[in-house]
């Protein structure tokens, strides 16, 4: 037989090409540099600034911790802190309830089931800016619910020129918004939930709430943490919401301004401080790093 010949029925024999060792780093190259411009090169940029007096047209100088300084004096921070904190404080444990029921609800074979569950879904698809305006116009003093109260005779209310019903009111359009996106998580995890634990605490005479009690929520607990991290750093960053409903200047006095609007208006337009907004940045993304931390290490100490 001649070299090179194959035996008839023989499979033909491949040669594999040797990959570099290159490669995978030539498919990565797009994200990385999407990542390092977009990310990492104005993460760097805003750490570096804080720590200078920079403004928007002037470079600025090294002025070491004096930017936190004054943040410790400053009172508009305290009240971005505690109203970005009461944001939490009143925004995720919905979050994290209220979806969960809805999911709960929809996830039900029913007819028409499916109508519900793209209703319930079109306020995440929709802009936040639209969603904004929306229930301004709602909420306004010649809104429709202002009407309505007027016309069964309660009387007009401030929902928009209240200091708290204004932070209420911007809680209740970031719940309604995303409470699609997280019913879409738990109806994942509840797809995972073995039908065979409901039929057996059924046989042992458990009702419909002693189900979810010990038989849902321990089944979805990993994920009822993740959708209390993810509201709680949203929460906390908040600002298109009350950005729309209480206007630039952040509602009566400014009472209703939140950190991420303080940063915005601390560092924007012509004079802006850059240094002392970018001082406001790095504090939020420490506290932002915290909560996460926080959330994790309950979630770990539940499971231990």
């Amino acid at each position: 037989m001649r070299r090179g010949s194959r035996v008839p029925g023989e499979r033909p024999v491949r040669r594999v090409r040797r990959q570099l060792p290159s490669s995978p780093w030539l498919f990565a190259a797009p994200g990385l540099l999407i990542t390092g411009v977009f990310v990492l090169y104005p993460f760097v940029s805003t750490v570096i600034n804080s720590f200078t007096d920079r403004r928007t047209l002037i470079p600025g100088k090294f002025v070491g911790l004096a930017n936190f300084r004054e943040l410790w004096h400053d009172d508009m921070f305290w009240i971005g802190l505690r109203n970005s904190t009461l944001y939490i404080l009143g925004v995720v444990p919905a979050l994290v309830i209220l979806p969960l029921l809805l999911a709960m609800l929809v996830q039900k074979n029913i007819p028409g089931i499916t109508f519900f569950r793209s209703a319930f879904y079109t306020p995440v698809v929709a802009s936040i800016v639209v969603v904004g305006l929306i229930w301004v116009w709602l909420l306004d003093e010649r809104g429709l619910i202002n009407s309505l109260l007027e016309t069964i005779g309660v009387g007009r209310v401030g929902f928009l020129s209240d200091q708290w019903l204004l932070l209420v009111s911007a809680m209740a359009v970031t719940v309604w918004k995303g409470l699609g996106y997280y019913m879409i998580i738990y109806l994942a995890a509840l797809a995972n939930v073995p039908r065979e634990l409901h039929e057996a605490a059924a046989v042992d005479g458990a009702g419909a709430i002693r189900r979810f009690v010990t038989v849902t929520v321990p089944a979805v607990r990993s994920t009822m943490v993740l959708v209390g991290a993810l509201s709680s750093v949203a929460a906390f960053k908040v600002f298109s919401e009350v950005y729309l409903m209480a206007g630039p200047s952040g509602g009566p006095a400014g009472e209703d301004t939140t950190l991420v609007m303080l940063v915005q208006r601390t560092g924007t337009g012509l004079t802006g401080r850059v240094g002392y907004a970018s001082a406001i940045s790095v504090v939020v993304f420490v506290i932002t790093v915290v909560l996460m931390l926080l959330v994790l290490r309950a979630d770990r100490k539940d499971e231990s």
